[in-house]
């Protein structure tokens, strides 16, 4: 048996750790203190495991999972970083790093202000060459009642990207790819995409519109994409498609719900508050704006749920889109 490190105790750290932890031993880290009760909740759950348990019973599994401090977590060989990417270049420069070790990102969005993928983040801080990307439609909560599902890897090593994918139990099953680029703006755009699904349903506009919506923005997240050198198969898979079609029609994805709460005329101050945990779209979002438009990429949709979240009537941006 191995042990793998989490870095990072909400709801998708939680549910990795428990993954992995069904065939290794995990050590977490977390801001947090981590209590059992809570470790399979619903999505909204930060879930998980008493400091001083090593291990536990969970859907009928022994899970080998234990909370450890953030140094004691970083000396393992094996890295996953479940952490917001808006607090991610802080945590990378507080964090006492081995370049050595291997690291598998499973945080998806882009820095706001910076316009940074998590790459990018991660190559100041980490060899290139010891860094990957997870991705693909996976709710936490699924994985926490060991529902199946399938995600990729993608790394520029492809050795260090299968040692990772051997560490996932039978009911997950990973890829190994190599469109690190790819991979990050699918996993970040469909945040976004989400919002508008959420917003769609939210105002009751129909299974057509909704099916509108998700075919249009899985185009423009490959315009997007391809921009900077993503490949489209990508988008057309797990990392893309997939995952767009999860996030944006599901009220388990919180991108999801703040789309709805905003149809519902809810302020966005409430509805982040509700969630009780970060919803990447909202500040990835103002990102991929900024980005179009300093590189002139039509991204209208993008562009709509910005409006929408600075406070334009979300009837008026939906209907303003299908007229295009």
């Amino acid at each position: 048996m191995s042990t793998i490190s989490v870095c990072g105790g909400g709801a998708w750290g939680s549910a990795l750790g428990f993954a992995f932890g069904q065939n290794h031993h995990v050590l977490i880290s977390s801001r947090r203190k981590l209590t059992l009760d809570s470790s399979l909740d619903s999505a909204l759950s930060s879930s998980l495991i008493p400091a001083s348990t090593s291990s536990i019973s969970s859907t009928s599994l022994a899970v080998s999972m234990r909370q450890v401090s953030l140094a004691e977590a970083l000396e393992s060989e094996f890295i996953v970083i479940a952490i917001s990417v808006a607090f991610l270049r802080q945590w990378l420069e507080s964090a006492p790093l081995k370049a050595e070790s291997k690291y598998l990102f499973a945080c998806k969005g882009i820095e706001e202000g910076t316009g940074a993928f998590v790459h990018q983040i991660a190559k100041e801080f980490m060899p290139s060459q010891q860094i990957c990307i997870l991705s693909g439609p996976s709710f936490a909560s699924e994985v926490k009642q060991s529902l199946p599902c399938a995600v990729a890897i993608h790394s520029d090593n492809e050795r260090i990207a299968t040692e990772f994918a051997q560490f996932f139990p039978p009911f997950i099953k990973p890829y190994v790819k190599d469109d690190v680029i790819g991979a990050e703006i699918a996993g970040a755009y469909k945040n976004v995409i989400a919002i508008a699904g959420g917003v769609c349903d939210g105002l009751g506009l129909g299974n057509n519109a909704k099916a509108a919506l998700l075919a249009r923005g899985l185009i423009e997240m490959e315009r997007f994409g391809r921009y900077f050198g993503g490949k489209i198969d990508t988008f057309l898979g797990l990392e893309g498609a997939g995952d767009l079609f999860l996030s944006a029609s599901s009220k388990l994805s919180r991108n999801y719900r703040v789309g709805f709460g905003l149809a519902q005329n809810k302020p966005l101050e409430q509805i982040l508050r509700d969630l009780g945990e970060v919803a990447e779209g909202v500040k990835t979002t103002r990102a991929i704006h900024l980005i179009a438009q300093q590189n002139n990429i039509y991204t209208p949709i993008a562009s709509e749920v910005m409006a929408i979240l600075d406070g334009k009537a979300c009837k008026e941006s939906i209907l303003k889109l299908m007229s295009r």
